[in-house]
C-alpha cells in the first residue's frame, strides 16, 4: 500500500456483532488531532483488552500530524523534488537498531534514535550537502519562522458532543460476546481511561444498548408473574382448590429454566429474539399442566385413590398433549427454512418456545403427577362434581348445537375471517422492526452536494434540523 495507507481493520460481523455504545473523548482545550492521539495510543490499547470487546480506530477526528508546507519556488531554486524533501525526511527521522553492548552480564540491544523531540527540529534535517529542510519550506510571514506544524491529517469524519469537536470509538462486541458484560466492562474501565489522560480530556459512554436487554429480561419476568397469577386465579376459580394452583404456577418457572439451559446447550445467548421466544412461551406452556390437573380432578371423583386418580389423569391427556405441543411446534417449523437475517432473528425465537413447550411436556407428566399425589387432597370433589356436572351438560348441548350447524358455520366463519386479514392487511404498515420509544433520538442528514466552502457540520445542522 502507498506510504501513509491506514492499516486495514478487518472484523467478524453478523447480527451479534453490533455496536452497544460510543466511547466518546472530548476537550475544551486541545485541538481534535490532540484528542485523536490520545485516542489511538492510550485509551484504544486498554480499550481492546476488555473482554469480549472489539478495538476499531478512534472516528469523528484527523490523525495527529507533521505537516510541513514546502515552497515550489524554494525547491525550484535548489534543483530539488518534493520526493528528495520525502526521502531526507525519512532518512533523518527514523528509529533503527545499532547492535549490541556487551557487558559482564547482559547484552542489550542499543537503538539509534534519531527521531526528533520538537516538529521545529525537523527543519535541521539535510536535504543535500548544505541544503535544510528549513531552506525549502514555506515561512510565516510574520515571524519568518519555517511552516513546521505540530497539526493535523485531512479530517475524514466529524462528530459533536454538547457542540463541540470530539472523537468516538465504536464500542462493537464480538459475536459470542454477552452484552450485558460488554457494556458493564467498558463502565468499569472508564476511571482508568480517565486517569491515563490529561485532565482537559473527558471520556464518556454514550448510546448505551444494554437497557433494550435488561428491559426484555424485566418483560420476560412481568409475563411469567403476570401468566402465573391469570392461571392460578383460573385454576382457583374453577377447581376451587389452592393447591392445584401452586401445581400448575409451579411449572411456569421450571419450563423457562428448562428452555435457558437447553438454549445455552445449542449455544444460543439470550438476546432480544430468544427473550421474545420466552415471553410468547409463558401463555401457552400452562397449558399442558392446566389439562392435566383438570383431568386429575375428574378422575378424583370416580375413586378413592388420589395416586390411582393421578395415574389415570396422567395416562388419558398424555397423547392429547403430546398432540397440542407437537401442532404448535410445527407452527414454528418454517422460520428453520428461511435464509439469511431472517433465519438469524427468528429461528432462536422458535428454539426457545420449542424448548420452553418441550420442558413443559416433560414436567407435566413428571413433575406435576408427582407434586399432585403430595399436594392434592380428595374430600369433598363428589359435591363439587355435582356442581359442575350442570355446565358440562349444558356445554354438551350447545356443542351438539354447533355441530348439527356446521355446514353453515364453518364457510361463514372462514368468510368472515379472510374478510377481516384482507382489512387489516390493507391498513396495516410493514416493517422489519416495530417501532419503539427508547428515550433517545437519531437524526442522519444527507447535505447537498457541493455544500458551500468553510460550511462544517454544525451549519448544515443548524439549515437541515427542523427546529
Amino acid at each position: 500500500m502507498p506510504p501513509g495507507t491506514v492499516q486495514p481493520f478487518i472484523m467478524r460481523f453478523d447480527t451479534g456483532s453490533v455496536p452497544v455504545g460510543y466511547l466518546t473523548l472530548s476537550s475544551e482545550t486541545k485541538t481534535i488531532g490532540q484528542i485523536q492521539d490520545q485516542a489511538l495510543f492510550k485509551v484504544r490499547p486498554m480499550f481492546a483488552s476488555i473482554p469480549g470487546v472489539s478495538a476499531p480506530p478512534p472516528f469523528g477526528g484527523a490523525q495527529r500530524t507533521v505537516v510541513i508546507r514546502a515552497d515550489p519556488e524554494r525547491l525550484r531554486a535548489y534543483n530539488l523534488s518534493a520526493d528528495d524533501v520525502v526521502r531526507a525526511m525519512t532518512a533523518g527521522n527514523a528509529i533503527s537498531p545499532s547492535g549490541n553492548i556487551r557487558t559482564v552480564e547482559a547484552m542489550p540491544l542499543v537503538p539509534v534514535n534519531s527521531m526528533v523531540v520538537k516538529p521545529e527540529e525537523l527543519g535541521d534535517i539535510p536535504v543535500r550537502p548544505g541544503v535544510y529542510v528549513r531552506d525549502v519550506v514555506r515561512r510565516d510571514p510574520v515571524t519568518d519562522k519555517p511552516l513546521i506544524e505540530d497539526a493535523s491529517d485531512i479530517p475524514t469524519g466529524y462528530a459533536l458532543i454538547n457542540g463541540r469537536r470530539a472523537v468516538y470509538i465504536l464500542v462493537t462486541k464480538r459475536a459470542d460476546a454477552s452484552t450485558l458484560d460488554v457494556v458493564n466492562g467498558v463502565r468499569a474501565n472508564l476511571p482508568k481511561m480517565q486517569a491515563v489522560l490529561p485532565d482537559d480530556i473527558k471520556v464518556g459512554f454514550e448510546f448505551d444498548q444494554s437497557p433494550y436487554v435488561t428491559n426484555s429480561v424485566r418483560g420476560v419476568a412481568m409475563e411469567a408473574a403476570l401468566g402465573a397469577v391469570l392461571t392460578g386465579l383460573m385454576v382457583l376459580v374453577f377447581l376451587r382448590d389452592w393447591r392445584s394452583v401452586i401445581v400448575v404456577v409451579l411449572n411456569i418457572p421450571l419450563a423457562l429454566v428448562g428452555s435457558v439451559v437447553a438454549l445455552w446447550a445449542t449455544g444460543q445467548t439470550i438476546n432480544l429474539m430468544t427473550l421474545g421466544g420466552l415471553a410468547l412461551a409463558v401463555g401457552i406452556l400452562v397449558d399442558e399442566a392446566t389439562v392435566e390437573v383438570e383431568n386429575i380432578h375428574t378422575q378424583m371423583d370416580r375413586t378413592d385413590s388420589i395416586a390411582l386418580a393421578v395415574r389415570r389423569g396422567n395416562a388419558e391427556t398424555a397423547v392429547p398433549r403430546l398432540l397440542a405441543m407437537l401442532c404448535i411446534l410445527a407452527v414454528f417449523i418454517p422460520s428453520f427454512f428461511m435464509q439469511g437475517a431472517a433465519r438469524a432473528l427468528f429461528a432462536p425465537l422458535s428454539l426457545a418456545v420449542a424448548f420452553a413447550m418441550v420442558a413443559s411436556y416433560i414436567l407435566s407428566s413428571t413433575f406435576v403427577p408427582v407434586l399432585s399425589v403430595y399436594l392434592l387432597r380428595h374430600a369433598g370433589y363428589h359435591g363439587r362434581a355435582q356442581g359442575s356436572g350442570v355446565l358440562s351438560e349444558r356445554f354438551r348441548r350447545g356443542l351438539g348445537v354447533v355441530t348439527r350447524l356446521r355446514a353453515v358455520l364453518v364457510p361463514v366463519y372462514l368468510a368472515v375471517a379472510g374478510v377481516a386479514v384482507w382489512l387489516a392487511a390493507r391498513q396495516i404498515g410493514t416493517d422489519i422492526f416495530p417501532r419503539v420509544d427508547a428515550g433517545e433520538i437519531q437524526l442522519r442528514l444527507r447535505a447537498p452536494t457541493g455544500p458551500a466552502p468553510g460550511r462544517g457540520p454544525e451549519g448544515l445542522a443548524r439549515d437541515y434540523i427542523p427546529v
